[in-house]
């Protein structure tokens, strides 16, 4: 009696464009919008995107938030991190000919970040103006530039 060994081999990837397809599917962009969120959220939960940046006096951290109220956002400092977390809800209502149709929609989106520099919390200022928030913290003294002069 021989002894046979079975082997499964599976078939290349490249033989299996379909699976491709399927992974990549819900990742364009088209797609985005429909499956953002849960129950037609307008953001994805944790998806907001900041710069933050320093001068000699300032850390510096921006995030776009279009169409939020200034009413709808809340930050935190707190060692050495800043937490901000904004909320959106819209409504649209269309009446026409015997026709009604109401659509809400609401969503979050939060994001906490470290921060690159210590510094003076209670000092911290905020400003949104046309859906950009800009966050400017104060350094605290021993982390901003000091001139050495020369003996």
């Amino acid at each position: 009696m021989t002894d046979q060994i079975i082997t499964r081999r599976e078939a290349p990837r490249a033989l299996l464009p379909v699976d491709r397809i399927f992974e990549n599917f819900f990742r364009e962009p088209f797609f985005m919008p429909v499956f953002s969120g849960q129950n037609g959220s307008l953001f994805d939960e944790g998806a907001l995107a900041v710069d933050i940046s320093e001068d000699d006096e300032n850390v510096i951290v921006r995030a776009s938030l279009p169409g939020v109220n200034k009413d709808d956002v809340d930050i935190e400092v707190h060692d050495g991190a800043v937490t901000i977390n904004a909320r959106k809800s819209e409504q649209h209502e269309e009446r026409r000919e015997r026709y009604y149709r109401r659509e809400r929609r609401e969503g979050s989106l939060s994001r906490r970040v470290t921060l690159p520099v210590a510094v003076v919390e209670d000092q911290a200022s905020a400003e949104l103006t046309d859906g950009e928030l800009t966050l400017k913290l104060p350094k605290s003294p021993q982390d901003r530039p000091r001139k050495v002069s020369i003996s």
